[in-house]
C-alpha cells in the first residue's frame, strides 16, 4: 500500500468534517448512512482519500 499524499490528507479531512459524512458514522442507520456506504464510498473523491488514508471506508463507525 502507498503512503497516502498530502493530497490524499487534505481531501480525508474534509470527508472527516463533513456533515453526511459525520452523521453517518455517527448513527451507522438511515438515510445519510445508505448514501455515503453505497454512493459516495465508490464516487465521491473525499471518501475515497479518507480510506486511503485511514485505511477503512468513510461510514465505518471510528473508536
Amino acid at each position: 500500500m502507498m503512503k497516502p499524499t498530502r493530497l490524499d490528507r487534505a481531501l480525508a479531512n474534509v470527508c472527516l468534517t463533513c456533515p453526511v459524512c459525520r452523521y453517518a458514522r455517527r448513527r451507522q442507520a438511515g438515510v445519510a448512512f445508505r448514501v455515503v456506504k453505497n454512493v459516495e464510498g465508490n464516487v465521491c473523491p473525499f471518501c475515497l482519500a479518507f480510506e486511503r488514508v485511514y485505511g477503512r471506508k468513510a461510514h465505518v463507525r471510528v473508536g
